[in-house]
């Protein structure tokens, strides 16, 4: 028998429907500001994705600070604010959405964001743009000189 290869599947059409409704519950509970901790307590989240495992048991949301975040580590105390609340949310969640099984909810920093903003300033440092603009330049002239007929004649062997 072969062996199977260690493959992760893409997420199945049930499994991305469900992802975006806990997604839009969590973020509907996480609005109303109804929390008791005090790490939670006037913090606007923005819940981005969720990915949940094909036997639906296990959900990761990534959440970024609503407007970034203030102070450095800022956004590493309210994803240890919300993993300590995940009970509730999973309760909450065992509520809103019709479910068998209500999934283990695990937060994570989405850092998405900030790791696009990075390739944007890369992409507009003078250094780069210049290497960038050279680059343009050699396409253009190789694919200008791929673009020159060529003359052959009979029995010339160095066209070949």
């Amino acid at each position: 028998m072969p062996k199977k290869k260690n493959v992760t599947p893409q997420a199945g059409q049930r499994q991305l429907r469900i992802a975006e409704e806990i997604r839009h519950v969590l973020a509907g509970i996480i609005a109303d500001n109804n929390l008791a901790d005090p790490d939670l307590a006037g913090r606007m989240v923005t819940v981005t994705v969720v990915k949940i495992s094909p036997d639906l048991r296990n959900a990761t949301i990534f959440m970024a600070p609503f407007g970034g975040t203030q102070e450095p580590g800022d956004a590493e105390k309210v994803v240890r604010a919300l993993n300590r609340a995940a009970g509730y949310f999973r309760g909450e969640l065992a509520r809103q959405v019709e479910m068998r099984v209500s999934p283990q909810l695990r937060f994570k920093i989405d850092d998405s964001f900030e790791e696009a903003s990075r390739i944007e300033a890369l992409l507009h440092d003078p250094v780069v743009r210049a290497d960038l603009a050279k680059a343009r330049e050699e396409a253009k002239a190789a694919k200008l000189k791929d673009a020159e007929p060529k003359v052959v004649t009979p029995g010339d062997d160095s066209a070949e």
